[in-house]
């Protein structure tokens, strides 16, 4: 099987796709052949040794994916060849073939192909766990979102449309502002036009942002700080501009307001049945109609460099996907290339 991979950390042009023989599968595992892996910040980041989490080199890069199941264990219950998953690892997806624990595969939505449910899960569940589970978004709230037409600035905007918020998001261009009013964002900032602080204000006539969903960081996060309402909290989801900031406690004092950290991965790990609910609840809504990605960029899985630099220069819109050669003309991949 062909893979993409890591071995070392110089970033996205220091990867090479390599000849790998199919992983063993031990008792409790699945083997899944991928369509489909998603494109994620943090896998940029991991090229150049800066995420949190750092693999031992050479490791796979990809975070989810998504395939048909092709081999299980004998002791493996509820999944059988044939059928359809989406696969969530730490990382390795960017290969045409995985073998994962079970636990972590979950029934891909059945009116996704194989591209919409790859580039599904990191997303939408990084939005409800910092939304719902940290956030605590009631509806009627204001939620101000930042980065919103990346990945999971996008997913937060669509998400909290549907629980009932107010969204106001910002964006950098045209084609970016529209595909979030697209998703259901009530409002719109270009950040690059105009202050987004000052245009919040403006909007809630001085009260503020109830919440707000930062996965950028920087200068971002401070002035965040300046246009939050009474009891908002800010939720810290990421530093996609490369900036670490620090709090001003002064405007967390005066606000009542609150600053709350935002890991994902880590509360999956432990909670792992909670985060189970979670996306089987996610693809049920994503069934319903009410849940998707939106895709602006399907490369081959041999232009996985090309993703992620591609991420880096703020081109994708949404999500990038990588699809594998191999890729049924149903599973979203029959264009590759596209963009």
């Amino acid at each position: 099987m062909r893979a993409v991979v890591c071995r070392e950390l110089g970033g996205p042009r220091s990867l090479v796709v390599e000849e790998r023989p199919s992983p063993p599968l031990g008792p409790g595992e699945v083997r899944l052949a991928l369509g489909a892996a998603g494109v994620n910040f943090p896998d940029l980041l991991m090229t150049r040794g800066l995420y949190q989490m750092r693999p031992e080199l050479p490791f796979v890069l990809g975070l989810e994916g998504a395939g048909e199941v092709v081999e299980c264990a004998p002791d493996v219950a509820g999944w059988r060849p044939g059928m359809r998953a989406i696969v969530r690892l730490r990382p390795g997806t960017f290969a045409e073939e995985v073998v994962a624990p079970a636990w972590r595969l979950f029934p891909a939505p059945v009116n996704f192909d194989d591209a919409e449910a790859a580039a599904f899960s990191v997303g939408h569940r990084t939005a409800w766990h910092a939304l719902v589970e940290r956030g605590r978004l009631r509806p009627g709230e204001v939620l101000l979102v930042h980065g919103a037409a990346g990945g999971v600035g996008l997913a937060a905007v669509e998400l909290g449309a549907r629980l009932g918020a107010r969204v106001i998001a910002t964006a950098g261009d045209a084609a970016k502002l529209e595909a979030v009013r697209a998703k259901g964002a009530a409002e719109t900032v270009d950040h690059r036009a105009s202050d987004f602080r000052e245009a919040v204000l403006e909007l809630t006539g001085g009260k503020g942002a109830d919440v707000v969903y930062d996965p950028v960081g920087g200068e971002v996060f401070k002035q965040s700080l300046r246009c939050i309402a009474w009891g908002g909290r800010l939720l810290t989801v990421g530093f996609a501009s490369g900036s670490i900031p620090t709090a001003a406690a002064n405007y967390l004092l005066l606000k009542g307001a609150s600053l709350v950290g935002v890991r994902v991965g880590e509360h999956g790990r432990r909670h792992p049945e909670a985060e189970r609910r979670t996306l089987e609840m996610l693809c049920r809504m994503a069934e319903a109609g009410e849940l998707s990605p939106h895709i602006s960029h399907r490369l081959p899985l041999a232009q996985a460099a090309e993703a992620l630099e591609l991420l880096e220069r703020r081109q994708v819109i949404g999500k990038a996907v990588l699809c594998m050669p191999w890729a049924p003309a149903d599973s979203g991949c029959s264009a590759a290339p596209s963009q």
